[in-house]
């Protein structure tokens, strides 16, 4: 049976070049970057390498990437490390309905520190209200943070329209940028969007697990969270993961190399799967109307009658393998953040499910996986009904 993997969303398998590097920085060139020797010599040159190579595809300094376990990491980072320096300053931090758990777990405990957190809602496509964020910042803001992509819906946020007024509006409030599902899909200029810092994981773009950066505009001035030999500048201590950043620049500098190719060949993608559900009863798709105004890799659809669980395994039986929402998710149990905010009804939230492509889907997986659910949707619901 051939592997038909529609979840890139959730995890992407590793390009093998990315594998190579990693082996060969942990089997030959596998010194320490903190040691003095040539073997530390050799391995601080790849963290140099890597940083050149992320910073090359947003058009920032080299000197302005860290390297952290992933996302989660970097999320926290940008939140707690911005609250202990601007505390003074103001106690409101402004985010959104729809964020990650990796953002909306960080400000749960930072308003039970006594910061002021504001969500912002959004509309029926998963769009940020500018007009709600507009009368959320004041004077005493000192940050806002806001994913680019929706990791369940693919819904695109203006980032760059909001980083213009952030700025102009709150001109000492840092902007943070949650691009764990952008970054490697589109093209992101921090310095032009007016990003202060960003967010990226490894493993969302071809590269290892455990390894993320955190992008920290040279203007800005953050604490950090994890202290001890004072690794990156005193930034992040710890041995620095020097397989994790030589792979993670890799696959950053091979994912933009023919980007565009890419999106294109994944709205494609995303387009003919789209018709395909269309044609089905009681299917129902979210995000924005036109596909593409939305992320080229992501569509969720709800299958009315069918629970998400039990259409993911029948799936997961033909060798096609999809997601219940985000992979985060299936830690928490109070549902989807993301439905709930763009009003699903229960039986909705019940049955969707997400299907996220990458560079390697091909349109004869796509046929494939449309053959299945003609052929098991009529199935599970009679099932259901008896």
């Amino acid at each position: 049976m051939k592997e038909i993997y529609l979840d890139n969303s959730a995890t992407t398998r590793c390009y093998e070049e990315v594998a190579d590097i990693v082996r060969k920085t942990m089997l030959v060139d596998y010194g320490n970057p903190s040691s003095m020797h040539r073997k530390g010599v050799e391995a601080e040159r790849y963290l140099r390498t890597a940083q050149e190579q992320i910073a090359d595809t947003m058009r920032v300094k080299p000197s302005e990437i860290f390297f952290t376990s992933g996302g989660t990491e970097s999320n926290n980072w940008a939140l707690f490390g911005t609250a202990q320096v601007k505390k003074r300053a103001g106690k409101r931090i402004i985010t959104s309905e729809i964020e990650h758990s990796a953002i909306g777990e960080p400000m749960k405990k930072l308003a039970d520190l006594g910061f002021d957190v504001v969500k912002i809602p959004v509309d029926a496509e998963g769009r940020i209200r500018m007009d709600a964020l507009r009368e959320a910042l004041t004077k005493d803001t000192i940050l806002v943070s806001v994913m680019m992509v929706n990791n369940e819906i693919g819904t695109v946020e203006p980032v760059a329209e909001i980083g213009q007024l952030v700025r102009k509006t709150c001109p000492y409030a840092y902007f943070h940028v949650d691009a764990i599902q952008s970054y490697g899909k589109c093209r992101i200029y921090p310095k032009r969007m007016n990003i202060d810092m960003l967010s990226v994981s490894g493993h969302k773009i071809h590269g290892p697990k455990g390894v993320g950066f955190l992008y920290v505009d040279s203007r800005c001035r953050i604490d950090p969270i994890i202290y001890g030999g004072g690794q990156q500048n005193g930034m992040r201590s710890g041995t620095d993961n020097v397989p994790g950043a030589a792979g993670l620049g890799l696959a950053a500098e091979m994912i933009y190399k023919n980007l565009d190719d890419h999106v294109e060949q994944m709205y494609r993608l995303k387009e003919k799967l789209a018709a395909g559900l269309k044609e089905l009863p009681d299917v129902r798709i979210y995000g924005p109307a036109n596909l593409r105004e939305g992320a080229p890799g992501i569509l969720n659809a709800s299958f009315i009658g069918v629970r998400s669980e039990v259409l993911l395994h029948t799936l997961e039986d033909r060798g096609i393998y999809v997601s219940a929402g985000s992979a985060c998710s299936s830690h928490h149990r109070s549902g989807s953040a993301t439905m709930t905010a763009i009003h699903a009804s229960k039986a909705e939230m019940e049955s969707s499910l997400r299907f996220s492509f990458s560079e390697e889907t091909t349109e004869e997986e796509i046929d494939t996986t449309l053959a299945v659910l003609r052929e098991v949707l009529p199935q599970l619901r009679k099932f259901v009904r008896m």
